[in-house]
């Protein structure tokens, strides 16, 4: 069985996109497919940070993973922090990387053009991310259309260090779960839904109250057109709508006289879908000690399989045991 690993990053809150690209996927798939839940709490490190909302934002993410159905006893839910072979992994790569490689990326590349000092682990972190996936032997990675590049490093690694000392790793593919949704900004239909836009106001948030979420909705861009259809390209926001509604309910939108009666519509399908993910969010939420627990559990069944690649290659690229 192939094994897949889907990394959730402890920045920004988690919102709809989120749900319906990844973590719906991952619950969908965990019965046929050996998958791996990873929080990237070791990618906060890249920016100015403050340590607490550090840790508390990983435990949220692991408590929206239990509450969305992530089942811990088919699926480990680690944080990449607490094994520490994702740290030494990480060096032994560096050591095949090229600089040029490694600043090419998109996130480097856009946030050293400024005047505002940047962190070395932001140049270095997209390795970091390839140690991530090598270390478990992940055949298969869920990405996004912006993670691409990271991937095809991972890839490019891989091969290069088998070609030089030896088959060392799994070779990882980027897959797009088929339940997978993409779902736009609300606000900016021409732009994915994101935690990292600096306005909130085109997020729905997994844990908004309902008053939130439907003034968000009754705010999302549409255009004036003026009939509902879906049209990616020339009603970009409608058609948004319409794809948020089909992933929420499983099922093709029926006919809408008006934008305000899809948006009504959609506003009670994301309701639907996210009041018991907040209601078992927070019988969670008051039990820390259970989600440290479930994240201890899924290391300890991670670990032995990320010590023996770690030796796999300590061994292949000349270091004693």
């Amino acid at each position: 069985m192939t094994r897949r690993l889907t990394g959730f990053q402890p920045t920004g809150r988690l919102h709809l996109g989120n749900l319906l690209g990844a973590m719906l996927p991952l619950v969908d798939d965990q019965a046929s497919t050996e998958s791996i839940a990873m929080i990237a709490d070791l990618h906060a490190m890249t920016m100015d940070h403050d340590p607490s909302q550090v840790r508390s934002a990983t435990l949220e993410v692991a408590a929206v993973l239990l509450a969305a159905g992530v089942d811990p006893d088919r699926t480990p839910i680690i944080a990449n922090s607490q094994v520490p072979e994702h740290t030494e992994l990480h060096y032994l790569l560096e050591c095949v990387a090229g600089f040029g490689e490694a600043a090419r990326m998109i996130q480097f590349k856009e946030k050293s053009a400024g005047d505002r000092p940047v962190r070395l682990s932001l140049l270095t972190y997209p390795v970091l991310m390839a140690a991530d996936i090598l270390v478990h032997d992940a055949g298969q990675v869920p990405v996004g259309d912006d993670q691409n590049q990271h991937l095809e490093l991972a890839r490019a690694l891989a091969t290069r260090f088998n070609g030089r000392y030896g088959e060392t790793f799994t070779v990882p593919d980027g897959v797009r779960p088929e339940s997978a949704a993409r779902i736009m900004d609300l606000a900016d239909p021409t732009r994915k839904m994101s935690k990292s836009t600096p306005s909130a106001a085109g997020r729905i948030g997994l844990l908004d109250p309902p008053e939130l979420i439907r003034k968000t909705i009754s705010r999302a861009v549409t255009d004036t057109v003026g009939v509902v259809r879906d049209d990616p390209q020339n009603q970009p926001g409608v058609s948004n709508l319409l794809g948020i509604l089909r992933a929420c309910t499983g099922k093709e939108p029926g006919d809408f006289t008006s934008y305000g009666a899809l948006k009504a519509e959609v506003t009670d399908a994301v309701e639907a879908l996210l009041a018991p993910i907040r209601t078992r969010y927070a019988e969670l939420a008051d039990d820390p000690a259970y989600i440290r627990q479930i994240l201890a559990e899924g290391k300890a069944r991670v670990r032995p399989r990320a010590q023996a690649t770690v030796r796999r290659t300590r061994a292949a690229i000349g270091l004693l045991d």
